[in-house]
C-alpha cells in the first residue's frame, strides 16, 4: 500500500485535526456555555452539538486513515472509515440546517449550505466506491472528502489571520464560509490529477 502523505504532511496534517477535534469534544457536551451570540443561530439546538462532535470525530478519525499501517489492517480500516462516513454524514446534514440560521448573513449562509452537501456528496460516494470494490475511486473520493472534513481546521486558521489582518470578525467569518473549503477542495483534486498523470507516465 503507498503513503498518501509524507510523514512531514501528515504529522502537521494530524497535528491540526487533533487539536481541532479535542476542542470541538470538549464544547459538543457543554455547548449551552457557549457565547450567547452562537446560539443567535435559530437552529443551534440541538444541531451544534451534532455539527461539532460529528466533525471533531470525522477530523480524529480521517486523520489516521491515511497512514499505511491502519490502511493494511483491513478490518480496521473498514471499520474506522464506517466511523467517518456516518459522522460526516451527520455532521454535514446537522451543518446544513445550521447554515439556514446563521446571523452571519446570506453570504455566509451559501457557503456553508453548499459546503454540508458536498461533504455528504463526496463522502457517501467514497463509501459506495469501497464497497462496489473501486478501491481507486474510493481513495480519490476520500481524499476529496477530508479535505471538506479539514474545513474545520482552515476555518480556525483563517480567523485570527483575518483580524491580524485588519478584518472584523463579521467580515472574516463571512470570508470563512468559503474560503475555509473551496480552496481545500481545489488542492486535493489538484493532488489526485497529479497523481493520475504520474501513473499514466510510468504505465
Amino acid at each position: 500500500m503507498t503513503r498518501i502523505l509524507p510523514w512531514t504532511g501528515w504529522g502537521l496534517l494530524a497535528f491540526l485535526s487533533v487539536g481541532v477535534a479535542g476542542y470541538a469534544w470538549y464544547f459538543a457536551p457543554q455547548v449551552q456555555n457557549l457565547s450567547p451570540a452562537i446560539f443567535a443561530n435559530l437552529f443551534a439546538r440541538p444541531w451544534l452539538t451534532l455539527h461539532a462532535g460529528g466533525a471533531g470525530t470525522a477530523l480524529m478519525v480521517g486523520a489516521f486513515q491515511f497512514l499505511p499501517a491502519v490502511r493494511r489492517r483491513r478490518a480496521l480500516h473498514r471499520w474506522l472509515g464506517r466511523i467517518y462516513a456516518t459522522c460526516c454524514i451527520g455532521g454535514g446534514a446537522a451543518g446544513f440546517i445550521l447554515a439556514f440560521g446563521t446571523t452571519a448573513g446570506p453570504v455566509a449562509a451559501v457557503g456553508f449550505g453548499l459546503l454540508a452537501p458536498a461533504w455528504i456528496y463526496t463522502t457517501a460516494q467514497g463509501w459506495l466506491a469501497a464497497r462496489a470494490g473501486r478501491f481507486d475511486a474510493h481513495r480519490r473520493w476520500m481524499i476529496r472528502s477530508f479535505s471538506l472534513t479539514f474545513a474545520a481546521v482552515t476555518l480556525r486558521l483563517y480567523l485570527p489571520i483575518g483580524i491580524m489582518s485588519g478584518l472584523t470578525f463579521e467580515q472574516i467569518y463571512v470570508a470563512t464560509a468559503w474560503i475555509s473549503w473551496i480552496p481545500n477542495l481545489l488542492l486535493a483534486e489538484l493532488y489526485i490529477r497529479r497523481g493520475l498523470s504520474r501513473r499514466v507516465v510510468t504505465a
